[in-house]
């Protein structure tokens, strides 16, 4: 059986034995906008929960218009040319128009990088900054969130007039879906906001896990948080396989999330029957999986459908490597998953990135995980709490004769932006 998975730039073309593959899981069929620019701009004016753009964007001094780090694939080229377009027809002169990148914890986005992310249109002609969130004194604290984080949210949009977000709506590992609110936080909150969110009071709850909303304290805090930041409006899309814009939703940052989840959700779940002894994916390929660090998600994302003991096989391009030189650090610092666990959860033990790594090893608590991937060694690999694979095939032979004849396999070639459930 061919598969073609999601991978780097390129993808990755695999054969699998055809009588273990049970099913492989995609998006459903969806057509694309025909006209997705004329989509976003119709949307600005005909939000949902709010008054229009235009409107909203009269009478004010400044407009702070935030957009997701290179980590995501947003189509920023269709999206913001309509946003700013409208926010200078209205009186904000684009001088008072930042455009705000919102990396949370990762990395700033500069240069040829950002210019590819934004368009060259906007890269030349607009105002673009990246968020920090390890310098505390560019944020403004907002006090207590409902269950206890200190909010400190970049002080460049608490102080802006008129407050703009964007970006996907997709399955998101830890707050159901991504969009809406989480451009706030963790996209533009203090590492002292996210280290207690991000903590594992919230992401060891049950319900902190991809495609719940309802229960989720993940969720739930961070609108809260975006709450308290304020936002005037938002502009997120859903995106098919070929990153096409395939639906709009505009307005007030809860009711367009939620209206965005339910086209998005229907897109987006595949089932199986009954869990399987193997898992074939992916990180979504570029840029998703750039890292070792992002490419956890993947895993995650298999969770549902494998078998206790069963094993999750990955492959992902990770042309930056492991990650952040704290996540790195914390493989140096814990010879165990179990010891890792104790002592996030029993002592003051704090690294960046940690959640990650929390993430990982509810994964190990339930499968074996063989990578494959040409961006880190064997040796580096083998360090990581997985096991390296020369490739797909060989990793889908070695877990076939461990798991037996009558094994059976599913494959998610486009990995975590598939919800996997058992149904």
């Amino acid at each position: 059986m061919h598969v073609c998975l999601e991978y780097g730039r390129t993808g990755l073309e695999v054969e699998l034995p055809e009588r273990h593959v049970v099913k492989c899981l995609q998006y459903r069929p969806a057509e694309p906008l025909s006209e997705p620019e004329a989509a976003v701009t119709e949307r600005l004016s005909r939000p949902t929960g709010t008054e229009p753009l235009g409107r909203l964007a009269r009478g004010r001094r400044d407009a702070c218009v935030v957009i997701c780090d290179v980590t995501r694939p947003v189509p920023n080229q269709i999206i913001l040319p309509p946003i700013l377009s409208t926010l200078e027809a209205n009186g904000i002169p684009r001088e008072k128009i930042l455009i705000l990148v919102a990396t949370g914890m990762h990395r700033p986005n500069l240069g040829d990088e950002l210019r590819e992310m934004v368009g060259p249109a906007v890269f030349d002609n607009y105002r673009i900054e990246n968020h920090h969130g390890r310098e505390l004194f560019e944020h403004t604290y907002l006090g207590e969130s409902p269950r206890g984080v200190p909010v400190w949210i970049d002080s460049r949009y608490v102080e802006a007039e008129l407050k703009i977000t964007t970006g996907l709506i997709e399955p998101h590992f830890m707050a159901g879906f991504s969009g809406g609110r989480k451009l706030i936080c963790p996209g533009l909150a203090a590492l002292e906001t996210i280290k207690v969110w991000h903590g594992p009071e919230f992401l060891e709850h049950p319900k902190a896990c991809n495609g719940c909303l309802d229960g989720n304290p993940v969720h739930e805090e961070n609108t809260a948080i975006g709450r308290m930041a304020g936002c005037d409006f938002i502009v997120n899309v859903v995106i098919d396989a070929a990153r096409r814009i395939l639906c709009v939703v505009a307005g007030e940052m809860q009711a367009a999330l939620y209206q965005g989840v339910e086209f998005a959700r229907r897109l987006v779940t595949d089932t199986l029957p009954e869990p399987v002894d193997i898992v074939v994916t992916t990180s979504a390929g570029y840029p998703l999986d750039t890292t070792y660090y992002q490419s956890v998600k993947g895993m995650v994302g298999a969770l549902p459908i494998i078998k206790p003991g069963g094993t999750i096989i990955l492959a992902a391009g990770m042309s930056e490597g492991v990650g952040s030189e704290d996540f790195q650090r914390l493989f140096d610092e814990n010879p165990t998953l179990d010891g890792f666990m104790d002592r996030i959860q029993n002592t003051d033990y704090f690294v960046m990135d940690q959640w990650q790594l929390e993430e990982l090893a509810k994964v190990r608590r339930k499968a074996k995980v063989k990578v494959v991937t040409d961006g880190l060694p064997a040796e580096t690999l083998n360090r990581l709490f997985v096991e390296s694979a020369p490739s797909v095939e060989a990793a889908v032979a070695d877990a076939l004769a461990e798991h037996g004849r009558r094994a059976t396999i599913a494959v998610i070639p486009k990995g975590p932006y598939v919800l996997a459930e058992l149904g």
